[in-house]
């Protein structure tokens, strides 16, 4: 029995080692791997607008109404800067993203070739930037910009 006894206490006393050694010992693994990361959906939409904005042919982002209220907004002094997520809609999710873009094409371009190019810049951005699998961009033309249509210019007043 007392055989049995000092075996079992020096395995409880190894045990405690062992415990206090996994306890103490700092650092362990991979750095970037300790904690998680979360990105916003808003960051996500900035760079898919950055992106889309980016590819010729596309005119402008978002519906007519999304564009005048913006249009609007950017003339009030003090009033934010041009939107860059106007027209997109991202849902992000831990490790993969989903994309919807409204956008104005110019008069005389492939509208196909045009949303080929959106989709690849969009998601060759976001997966480098964000890391993010890019499960889907769907696009939607909202409009095309004729060339005889004017810039709307706001007037502007002498104070």
């Amino acid at each position: 029995m007392t055989e049995t006894t000092d075996q079992n206490r020096g395995t409880e006393a190894e045990a405690a080692t062992s415990r206090r050694t996994q306890v103490t010992k700092r650092g362990g693994g991979d750095p970037g791997a300790r904690g998680r990361t979360t990105i916003a959906d808003g960051v996500v939409e900035k760079i898919a607008g950055m992106a889309a904005r980016d590819v010729d042919g596309v005119h402008a982002m978002g519906s007519g109404i999304s564009r005048t209220f913006g249009a609007v907004r950017d003339r009030v002094p003090g009033g934010t800067t041009k939107s860059v997520t106007r027209g997109v809609k991202a849902e992000v999710g831990e490790v993969q993203a989903a994309l919807d873009l409204e956008i104005v094409v110019e008069y005389g371009v492939s509208i196909a070739d045009v949303a080929r190019d959106v989709r690849e810049n969009v998601i060759t951005a976001v997966e480098r930037m964000a890391g993010l699998e890019v499960v889907e961009v769907n696009i939607a033309v909202s409009d095309v910009k004729l060339p005889e249509d004017e810039e709307e210019e706001p007037e502007r007043r002498i104070q």
